[in-house]
């Protein structure tokens, strides 16, 4: 066995499933536009964590979710929160007062509230583009990290580190459990991924295309009909991104060709491009952020199947005796 851990009956025991509390070591990523009660739940009730994403949320928006999700699973589920946003010190007392049991942070600074959650008898995790910022989390008290590749979408590291580079390097940096994510909506990848030292994996652009998603159907099938080298990580000078190529795509690529200022780009950007897209179905003018692992992804269906699919194709992958 190249990874650490063991099967069990229908699941998989290892540091990430017993931090978790989980069944497979399989988390949804905390998506905006996308990763509301439903997504979470239904990842959480076929055995994975999921993950409401409040990047895109109000703070009242939040608890209502957090709220719903409560009813309709008794798994854990988690939240995630970008820490570039505003108003995060309201989501973080709707997370503490609603007892959450999981975090995932991100864009940010891991010290700003890691001590905060962790008080409240919290389990954080913070996702990462490098081995250095790894090291950061788990220095400042962090249960475990996700290490997201080049690959993935939305927004990016500024190193460019593909994940197939990242993983081993972030395994070779840290002791504490780490989770791969970008480029993987396979039970092979997750094979691949658990290889190279990861003990879980992070799906985003998988779970987009579930019917429990709360994007756009429009976007959805943009996702199962992209094909390779249709993403493309723009806005460089601003904060890099991963999207589907549209005309937005190539408005902003004249502006950059032209020498386009910062504030010139931050105006063409506007407010609201990513919910234009991704929630309200505008594939022209909207911002469409997806992984290039899109390209595979032919087929929307609901997201317990995924994860179930997922699953077995990652144990049929490890009995195989082609693995050494």
């Amino acid at each position: 066995m190249l990874f650490e851990g063991k099967f069990g009956g229908d699941g998989f025991e290892n540091r990430v499933t017993q931090l978790y509390g989980i069944k497979y070591p399989i988390i949804q990523a905390g998506m905006i536009w996308a990763s509301g009660w439903r997504l979470a739940s239904a990842v959480s009730n076929a055995g994975g964590l999921g993950i409401i994403g409040a990047g895109s949320m109000y703070p009242d928006v939040l608890l209502e979710h957090i709220q719903k999700c409560k009813q309709a699973t008794d798994k854990p589920f988690a939240v995630n929160v970008p820490l570039l946003y505003p108003d995060i010190d309201k989501h973080m007392k709707h997370i503490i007062d609603e007892k959450v049991l999981i975090v995932f942070t991100s864009a940010g600074n891991p010290k700003t509230w890691t001590a905060t959650l962790k008080e409240a008898g919290i389990i954080v995790t913070h996702v990462v583009s490098s081995a250095k910022f790894a090291k950061k989390c788990e220095d400042v008290g962090c249960d475990a990290v996700v290490a997201e590749g080049f690959e993935a979408g939305g927004h990016n590291g500024r190193e460019e580190t593909t994940t197939l580079c990242l993983i081993p390097a972030v395994r070779d940096a840290i002791k504490i459990p780490l989770i791969a994510a970008g480029g993987i909506a396979t039970g092979r990848a997750m094979y691949a991924m658990m290889a190279l030292g990861a003990e879980g994996v992070q799906m985003g652009s998988r779970f987009v295309c579930s019917p429990e998603a709360s994007s756009h159907m429009a976007f959805k099938e943009a996702v199962v009909n992209a094909n390779e080298g249709d993403t493309v990580v723009t806005l460089k000078h601003l904060t890099p991104v991963r999207i589907i190529k549209n005309h937005f795509y190539q408005q902003v690529q004249e502006a950059e060709n032209a020498g386009a200022s910062k504030e010139q780009l931050e105006q063409i950007l506007g407010r609201a491009r990513a919910k234009k897209g991704m929630f309200e179905g505008d594939m022209a003018e909207g911002e469409l952020e997806i992984g290039q692992v899109s390209s595979i992804i032919k087929e929307i269906k609901p997201a317990g199947d995924i994860v179930r699919e997922v699953w077995e194709e990652f144990r049929s992958t490890a009995a195989s005796p082609f693995i050494f």
